[in-house]
């Protein structure tokens, strides 16, 4: 380990209340460094995470639950902004929200971009949907402006657990990061991973990021972090729960000891208290939702349906007028039903862990235009996806931890928008499901339903399928025409060359 590293954070020399004014300070070169883990702060217990996950999304193990008691702030919190307008970002930032009709904060907005604006640590809760992204992008981005990066070595890290979540924080950040001319890449399995490497030799000042792909290109010698100076972990409770810990704790032990962090996660258990106590320094606390609290906007039924007659009672839901997310468990089952659907009439397509990164990417992109109206998925589907205007989410297998179900059912009543989430229980599950209920902090309306009966359209839009089966085609692109005068033979490739591309196939194939 770089003796030069500090896991202390009591010595910080950073200003508490100045703007983006961090010095080129020494980093350490970038080595191999995750055979050893970190000392813990303190009174620190020593955490190992469990073991990386590499297959699809179905039932993970028991997270250990309950909140953990939320550190107290000593420094006392600025006051929360009633506008954008009242903040001290760039000019071209409030001219780019207004440019996309963003001017009120979100609750979260408003209570943490004071703070995170002039530079504190700060560890926030609120319910998926509720703005976090702004929330943490704004600030970085704003203190983050008028840098350059060099080759390699990104200025501020983005850490989230999904590729799912780390394209919609890239895609939600990317109009402001223009807007003051700062360079965001996304790093994420099952995409080129000499793009992303080239991405970073280029120079990049914001980096998106997974903790696997990370690491790959650091171990790769692609990226260095020693002069990352603002650090945000967002869904970092997901991570935990995906047995990441061991790499997002190795990644934070290499970004600049004196920078700013910022955790925010809808729901913050004892998975992440490592976190906290470790890497934040007097953060401000802010809450916006319990983590066991319904959305008023949005309604939790239970359908006690028969067995038998579940197939058909989902076809008829999936088959509404309008949009809809249905979950299960595995990927096996998500290939299944999406099949039945398609044969009975319905335009479904299936979203889980053994679909490439493009696929995922189309079967979204298909999703939210419409062009399919019914996305089966796993839970990988159950975090960092939005989609406008979605109303109804159904979980075909009921989920096992009330993390999951908030997760799952926050695809819905996003932005103060209206939705309904539905879950289908037979008999045998009807003690459990009251147990999660319960812990999740819901008091569901409860119906006896069967295919075809007015309750069930009632609450779901439930119709006849068509029968005739359908097809999903990708949509088709027109490839621009090549002049006559590039026409002709190619010219064979160089050694150099055919290496490059041989090494790219295999990072597709990665």
């Amino acid at each position: 380990m770089n003796p030069t590293r500090k896991n202390e954070r009591s010595s910080r020399t950073r200003s508490r209340t100045g703007g983006p004014a961090f010095g080129a300070g020494a980093g350490s070169s970038q080595g191999s460094r995750y055979g050893s883990s970190a000392p813990s702060r303190s009174g620190s217990p020593s955490r190992s995470g469990g073991p990386s996950r590499s297959g699809g999304y179905g039932r993970r193990p028991a997270s250990i639950q309950g909140e953990f008691a939320l550190p107290k702030t000593i420094t006392p919190a600025l006051p929360a902004a009633l506008a954008f307008a009242d903040l001290a970002m760039p000019g071209e930032l409030l001219a780019a929200l207004h440019a996309q009709g963003v001017t009120v904060p979100f609750p979260i907005q408003g209570a943490t971009l004071p703070n995170t604006l002039a530079g504190r640590d700060v560890l926030g809760r609120g319910r998926t949907g509720s703005g976090k992204t702004l929330a943490l992008g704004l600030a970085l981005l704003a203190r983050t402006a008028g840098q350059r990066a060099e080759p390699h070595q990104p200025l501020a890290l983005i850490l989230v657990p999904t590729r799912e979540l780390a394209q919609q924080v890239t895609d939600a950040l990317t109009p402001y990061a223009r807007s003051v001319k700062l360079r965001l890449t996304t790093v994420v399995g099952g995409m080129s991973i000499g793009k992303q490497a080239g991405a970073l030799r280029g120079g990049a000042e914001v980096v998106v990021a997974t903790p696997g792909r990370l690491k790959d290109l650091i171990d790769r010698g692609d990226c260095r972090l020693n002069q990352v100076a603002i650090t945000v972990l967002d869904e970092a409770d997901q991570m935990a729960d995906m047995g990441f810990m061991p790499q997002v704790t190795a990644l934070l032990d290499q970004v600049r000891p004196e920078g700013q962090r910022m955790l925010f996660s809808a729901t913050l258990d004892r998975n992440v208290d490592l976190l906290v106590r470790r890497y934040l320094t007097d953060p401000v606390v802010h809450s916006v939702d319990p983590s066991a609290g319904a959305v008023t906007t949005m309604e939790h039924h239970v359908l006690h349906v028969h067995g038998a007659d579940k197939q058909r009672t989902t076809t008829e839901i999936a088959a509404r007028e309008g949009r809809v997310m249905m979950f299960l468990d595995t990927k096996h089952a998500v290939d299944r039903l999406t099949e039945h659907l398609l044969s009975s009439g319905v335009r479904a397509a299936a979203l889980h862990g053994g679909k490439s990164q493009p696929q995922r990417t189309r079967t979204l992109a298909q999703f939210k235009t419409g062009h399919v109206t019914v996305l089966v998925a796993t839970n990988v589907a159950a975090r960092g996806i939005h989609v406008d205007n979605l109303d109804l989410v159904v979980n075909i297998d009921p989920p096992t931890d009330p993390k999951d179900y908030l997760h799952r059912g926050g695809r819905t009543a996003r932005a103060g928008e209206s939705g309904s989430v539905v879950t289908l229980v037979t008999p045998n599950q009807r003690r459990d499901m009251a147990r999660l209920m319960a812990a999740a902090g819901i008091t569901p309306q409860t119906t006896q339903v069967r295919s075809g009966e007015e309750a069930l359209q009632r609450i779901t839009g439930a119709q006849a399928p068509s029968g005739i089966p359908v097809t999903i085609t990708a949509p088709v692109s027109e490839r621009p025409k090549r002049s006559t005068a590039s026409r002709g033979r190619r010219k064979p490739l160089s050694g150099d060359r055919r290496a490059n591309v041989r090494q790219s196939t295999f990072d597709a194939a990665a």
